[in-house]
């Protein structure tokens, strides 16, 4: 396999967590958007976020993943957001290997309801956005992916392994 299989969907999908299994699972270097923003950075996205705005976030985003999607194999878990700029969504369009990780807005919920760290989130009614976020994104996730993997009701390696069968790599 000679391209990164990338995955997208909301947060608290599990692209972090289903990620880094497969990524072991495959043998293949795993990359997080995300970590490697900060890593640029030296600060965490909530401070991108304060100083930047999303609007800065996003460009940052923009050259993290253009050098991920080029890259050799890899697994790659990007930011429920990557999918909002039309240049990113080019760069997934071109991937073959697209992964959309799929969950309900109450999974997302459960999952991400104590995480300070998610900028989006710090809004008086958190499960409202997770919705208005869902209705934006959704149908954008769906028409980029290769593969869709519904991960409400399945283990991170239950998911890992069904990722690995769609994609013929066993």
């Amino acid at each position: 396999m000679n391209s990164p299989i990338i995955l997208i969907g909301p947060m608290g999908a599990g692209k972090s967590s289903i990620g880094k299994r497969l990524a072991r699972r495959l043998s293949l270097p795993y990359r997080d958007t995300d970590q490697l923003v900060e890593e640029r950075t030296g600060v965490p996205i909530t401070t991108i976020f304060e100083l930047e705005g999303e609007k800065g976030f996003r460009q940052r985003e923009n050259k993290v993943l253009a050098e991920c999607s080029s890259a050799p194999a890899a697994v790659v878990a990007t930011g429920g957001g990557i999918v909002i700029l039309e240049e990113n969504q080019k760069l997934l369009s071109a991937n073959k290997h697209v992964v959309y990780l799929k969950a309900s807005v109450n999974s997302q919920f459960q999952r991400t309801r104590n995480d300070k760290k998610r900028p989006l989130l710090q809004a008086e009614d958190p499960l409202l956005r997770l919705q208005q976020l869902a209705d934006q994104r959704n149908p954008i996730y769906q028409r980029l992916a290769n593969i869709t993997i519904n991960t409400d009701q399945q283990s991170m390696m239950s998911s890992a392994e069904e990722i690995i069968q769609e994609l013929g790599l066993h």
